[in-house]
């Protein structure tokens, strides 16, 4: 699968004033690197300070009808994250599938092309506790790539033990609000190691997408939106 082109987006947090524009201004970017899969690394809605995350939740349908408008010949994949765990998953999984973004719930697919194959893992939100990499995994014949989709980065950690051959996560924002010389004020749980860009975690690569959206300050500062354009090569022979 040497040359195969994989494009990372990440944490919409959708609405219809702020995180909408990135969105809006991601779909051409993508659709003109003419990429052979696009994966999306979850939060595609926000929990609520107040209110109903149900209703929280139907943010993911306008979303979805905007992402639908990227296109691969190997499809849109995602997983979900914890916003979209904590308000409402099945209806977020819904409005993914109906617009044929398929939804990896601890699951893995082959992708194929040429003879050659690699497989395409997603686990569930790992901060609901129902991330199960050893049922996800089942499927993949021993020797085969992997790659992992999986919302919080620090997960690499364990996922590192396991034959994985790449993780894509998001879920920091990067940060979302940078100051020079410091850290970020804010990073979320199992976010706080892997914050943003390529890490080398024991034998594990992995990538974290700086995101689109933003979560309740509709700011970024020294932490742009981002689109990821991986590029699958083979490993070199030892």
């Amino acid at each position: 699968m040497s040359g195969f082109t994989v494009a990372v987006l990440s944490d919409f947090h959708y609405d219809p004033y702020f995180s909408v524009h990135p969105l809006h201004a991601a779909i051409p970017m993508v659709n003109d690197l003419h990429p052979d899969l696009i994966v999306l690394t979850g939060d595609f809605v926000s929990i609520p300070l107040i209110g109903s995350g149900r209703k929280a939740a139907l943010a993911a349908d306008p979303c979805a009808q905007l992402i639908r408008q990227m296109a691969a010949p190997h499809g849109l994949w995602a997983v979900l994250g914890n916003h979209d765990d904590r308000t409402d998953r099945k209806h977020v999984t819904h409005a993914l599938q109906a617009v044929n973004i398929q939804v990896l719930a601890n699951q893995s697919q082959a992708i194929e092309r040429d003879g050659a194959r690699f497989w395409l893992a997603g686990v569930n939100d790992v901060l609901s506790r129902t991330a199960d990499l050893s049922k996800t995994l089942q499927p993949v014949p021993g020797g085969e790539a992997v790659i992992l989709l999986a919302h919080e980065p620090d997960f690499a950690d364990h996922v590192a033990k396991y034959p994985v051959d790449l993780q894509i996560s998001g879920h920091t924002h990067g940060g979302q609000v940078r100051f020079p010389l410091l850290p970020p004020l804010y990073l979320p749980d199992l976010g706080r190691k892997y914050i943003w860009g390529a890490y080398q975690v024991g034998p594990l690569p992995l990538y974290t997408n700086a995101g689109l959206g933003t979560l309740r300050i509709p700011m970024r500062l020294n932490c742009p939106p981002e689109i990821t354009l991986l590029t699958l090569r083979p490993a070199p022979r030892a």
